[in-house]
């Protein structure tokens, strides 16, 4: 898997699709019972074939969507928040206002903007059966995303992915695509046992906390991880430089970015939950 990795150029899909599922199935297992109905229902009725149709596919749809030729979604995926010049709302095109359904753009937004359009239209009743199937995929897509601190964080290197990370013998890897796929791997390599393990670890008092704040606050969150740990790499400067040599991971680094990935993965987690128990509580989906 990492040797595959090493050959990676194009921008990584945050979390990997295990990353995603293990979000959507932490999620599940905080959503009320009617709630989990809805979802159902949202799910049968969406005839969309990019994905499985079942909640864990569809955590990783927006990837598949991007992939399959809609770049005009790709910057909705992150928010560049600039170490050297933290500014949300400039890093965010200054939240742009939606006029239209959230699925048709603007191209130039962010991750922080969209969050809350797509949990809007997800319990208007107005929302077209359509849209409201979008809203459901993108919003359960672009928490996770959220809540992967290079996803919320730059260095003038694409997010992390100009740093190519040294990880012993010939395997290289970038350093978003680290904080993606291999960490997550490494404390598991299946999302519903991963799922399990971190449900077990998340308290009444974590849930409660969790779910307050908005998708601004738990950007400038995941910024801070990306500023303290992710990018807590004293060798690398800021910027693309092609000619650079793959850099080794300090000590210590790799047990730390496993504790913050973790617990990134359980707030995501609860926090769509909270989402979507909030956009779905009152709206009515038809049979």
């Amino acid at each position: 898997m990492l040797l595959g990795l090493a050959t990676t150029n194009t921008q990584a899909l945050a979390w990997g699709r295990e990353g995603h599922q293990v979000i959507a199935a932490l999620a599940w297992d905080y959503l009320t019972p009617d709630v989990r109905h809805k979802i159902d229902l949202l799910l049968k009725q969406d005839k969309d074939t990019l994905t499985p149709p079942d909640l864990l596919s569809r955590s990783s749809w927006a990837d598949a969507w991007r992939a399959a030729g809609h770049k005009e979604t790709a910057e909705w995926h992150f928010v560049d928040i600039e170490l050297d010049h933290p500014d949300l709302p400039q890093a965010c095109y200054n939240f742009p206002a939606q006029n239209g359904p959230a699925s048709t753009g603007p191209a130039k937004d962010c991750i922080v903007n969209k969050i809350p359009e797509f949990a809007k239209e997800l319990g208007a009743p107005q929302t077209t059966p359509a849209e409201r199937a979008l809203a459901l995929k993108y919003l359960v897509h672009f928490v996770g995303d959220l809540h992967q601190p290079l996803h919320a964080a730059d260095n003038h290197d694409k997010g992390g992915n100009c740093v190519r990370l040294a990880l012993g013998g010939p395997r290289t890897v970038n350093l978003h695509s680290y904080w993606d796929t291999v960490l997550v791997s490494e404390l598991d390599p299946d999302a519903k046992s991963l799922s399990d393990t971190l449900f077990m670890h998340i308290t009444y008092d974590d849930k409660q906390a969790w779910q307050a704040g908005t998708p601004s606050d738990w950007a400038q969150e995941s910024f801070g991880l990306a500023r303290d740990y992710a990018y807590h790499l004293t060798t690398v400067k800021a910027g693309c430089d092609p000619d650079s040599a793959p850099v080794e991971l300090p000590a210590g680094y790799d047990a730390a970015a496993q504790t913050v990935v973790s617990r990134q993965l359980m707030k995501a987690g609860v926090r769509l939950a909270y989402l979507l128990n909030t956009a779905l509580a009152d709206v009515q989906i038809k049979q």
